[in-house]
């Protein structure tokens, strides 16, 4: 057998390199693609929360311009009521309990 002849073996190792090469650039590309898409959620999540907290900011300015100040103290003399009797109930059946 003449040395510089080529074996089947030679000619598998000589096909098989390409093929890695080619395998090594598909996943490092994949890999990039990856990364780029990470990024833009990351720009997608901070859009996100820009826009949320524009249109908390905006409501909030709706409520101060819009609402009438006797409405916001009337809503305000309601809830606290409300809040009280929660409170007295929460109390009762503490005492309750206590008694028990």
């Amino acid at each position: 057998m003449d040395p510089t002849d080529p074996t089947p073996l030679w000619w598998l190792n000589a096909a098989q390199a390409p093929i890695v090469g080619a395998l090594y650039w598909l996943v490092h590309g994949i890999k990039r693609d990856l990364d780029r898409i990470d990024r833009g959620d990351l720009r997608q999540v901070d859009g996100l929360s820009r826009t949320r907290d524009e249109l908390a900011a905006f409501k909030l300015e709706v409520a101060r311009t819009y609402v009438p100040l006797s409405l916001i103290r009337d809503v305000d003399r309601r809830l606290t009521e409300q809040l009280i009797r929660i409170e007295n109930k929460l109390g009762e059946v503490r005492r309750r309990q206590e008694k028990d």
